[in-house]
């Protein structure tokens, strides 16, 4: 570790008159390194272990994210010193002293991010695996990711009810302590569904949810944050549930910044959910006090972009911070885009307290997607994706950004979407137009499919059926979403016979993340995991902290210093602290 004294009285020394041979510019033994001559910051005295020549030392001293490090000069040539002792400002050197040209401290991969939320949500490092559909993030990823020091949400949407339940068991069962979350997904088609998972949620003890695609606030989500509220013996309040709403939507991020909804509060007091002073309690709460600004991302997206999202959310919790004196204080994590080091650096440098990470799970092997979509995941370039109808809100038009190489399905879908708004059954599509879907999407008579759909929600929610019965077009929108669900099973499957008709949520992100690790372990499949890939990021983003902090000193390190994916071993040596 180095030392730093400082000597706020003296004066700094100009660079070009400290060096040898009168020179303008020092030479640069660091490989694509350029500089601008610019004052001296002090002087550097040696420890143990001399100063350091070359190019290998810097990206050596540059990857030690956990030791600080100098920029030194000796005979007009840069030299890296790591231990010893920086005083800056000095203006009179001993003898032996180098002096210091730039100083680059510690970035621990804890220090990224924001304290607070690691230590509320019991994790080491601030990086989230956000919640997939259809368990493709799934309880492999859940594990893998709480027992290395992060936090991973079991993805629940499209899932009956008795996997959701399988999967809290097994979690509870083989984390122990480990921090694990579930999904609660807005469901304005089947509110009973969405009020069954929180139910089972509270019922089954899961204290940790992320709460996602929501348009307004919900009854089911607020009972599931002020379940329990009470004060603890320091007499602060206590929420044993926590809530981190992914959001898109300054209006709807307001809303979960904001205290729960006064009409829901009494509903739940009536119903004799919680008590008044309960209810008075969580009056005084964010019904979320973690929000993740959801940019541009796979599966259901608003296509908003990360650099403007991410400040107008900070500038909204400041603002709901100081309307309502929370004692806790609210946070913002980013999703969308956050796939490679200079996004995640990124996130962290707007002053994201957390990230949050999709599409680049799904490519690992934990994900519980088909292998044949995560070959295919690996060759995806950024503009492989497009907006293709939503299955769970068909009706209203939601989008979700899915691959487009490879599958025809975005634009069956969307054949399907314009065929909706045009016509009010089935009956009114033409006899020509309905043998063409039969024949090469369906693969199956109208009849059928629709037999299929009658014994999916009596299992899942009749009362679906029931409104089908009375509305004809409603009918027909349970029809056609037959066809958006079984596209995104065919794909977790593998179904060889449907690979056409695949839909794979994908974001831009994924084609960042090949790009990068184009010609490195990670650029195949089946070395992705979920761990390695958050470690290279989070690792990836310190040290572009770290060259950052040298280009503010006139340094300018090349392309070359930039991170590359470090497999394992050699990654687990820069992580110790």
């Amino acid at each position: 570790m180095n030392n730093i004294r400082t000597q706020s009285t003296a004066e700094n020394v100009d660079l070009r008159h400290s060096l040898e041979g009168g020179r303008d510019t020092p030479e640069y033994p660091f490989s694509g390194i350029h500089s601008e001559p610019r004052s001296c910051l002090g002087y550097w005295y040696p420890g143990e272990n001399p100063a350091a020549e070359g190019s290998e030392a810097l990206l050596e001293a540059l990857r030690s994210i956990y030791r600080s490090f100098f920029v030194l000069l000796k005979d007009c040539r840069y030299l890296v010193g790591s231990g010893g002792t920086g005083r800056l400002g000095e203006t009179a050197p001993e003898s032996g002293t180098l002096p210091i040209y730039a100083y680059s401290p510690a970035i621990p991969l804890e220090n990224l991010g924001d304290h607070g939320f690691c230590r509320d949500h019991g994790i080491q490092y601030p990086y989230i695996g956000g919640s997939m559909a259809h368990g493709i993030s799934s309880v492999e990823i859940v594990e893998a990711l709480g027992r290395g020091g992060m936090l991973g949400f079991f993805g629940v949407a499209g899932l009956p009810p008795r996997r959701i339940q399988a999967a809290v068991d097994r979690l509870q069962e083989t984390m122990g302590t480990k921090p694990y979350g579930f999904n609660l997904i807005h469901s304005p088609n089947e509110p009973q569904l969405e009020t069954q998972i929180a139910e089972m949620y509270i019922r089954k003890g899961v204290h940790r949810v992320e709460a996602s695609a929501f348009l307004d606030i919900t009854l089911p989500v607020v009972r599931y944050r002020v379940y329990g509220i009470h004060l603890g013996p320091d007499g602060n309040i206590i929420t044993p549930n926590q809530l981190i709403a992914k959001v898109s939507r300054v209006e709807v991020a307001s809303k979960f910044f904001s205290p729960p909804p006064e009409k829901y509060l009494q509903e739940l007091v009536e119903l004799g959910d919680i008590t008044k002073k309960q209810a008075e309690l969580a009056r005084q709460v964010p019904l979320a006090q973690d929000i993740t600004a959801e940019a541009d991302s796979g599966g259901h997206t608003d296509s908003r972009p990360a650099i403007s999202l991410l400040p107008t959310m900070l500038a909204l919790r400041d603002a709901k911070q100081r309307e309502f004196e929370y004692c806790c204080r609210l946070r913002v994590g980013l999703a969308g885009g956050i796939s490679t080091p200079l996004s995640t650096a990124a996130a962290f440098a707007m002053g994201a307290a957390y990230v949050v990470t999709g599409s680049v799970n799904q490519a690992c092997i934990e994900s519980g997607t088909s292998p044949a979509v995560r070959e295919l995941l690996a060759q995806v370039q950024q503009a492989d994706v497009i907006l293709a109808p939503a299955a769970d809100m068909f009706e209203m038009n939601a989008k979700v950004q899915v691959l487009k190489r490879g599958t025809m399905f975005p634009m069956r879908a969307a054949k399907l979407a314009e065929l909706y708004r045009i016509y009010n059954s089935i009956d009114e599509i033409p006899p020509a137009e309905r043998i063409q879907l039969e024949k090469t999407v369906f693969r199956a008579s109208f009849d059928e499919i629709w037999n299929q759909t009658v014994r999916y929600f009596q299992e899942r929610d009749t009362t679906q059926l029931d409104k089908a019965s009375d509305n004809p077009k409603y009918k027909l929108a349970l029809t056609f979403r037959w066809y958006l669900g079984q596209a995104s099973h065919w794909a977790i499957t593998g179904n060889p016979d449907r690979k056409i008709d695949y839909q794979i949520w994908c974001g831009p992100a994924m084609g960042a993340f090949n790009e990068w690790t184009k010609g490195s372990f990670l650029e195949h499949p089946q070395n992705r995991q979920v761990v390695s890939v958050a470690l290279n990021l989070l690792h990836g983003a310190a040290v572009l902290t770290r060259i950052n902090t040298l280009r503010s000193s006139g340094i300018y390190p090349g392309p070359e210093f930039n991170p590359v994916p470090l497999e394992e071993p050699e990654l687990s040596k820069y992580l110790i602290k």
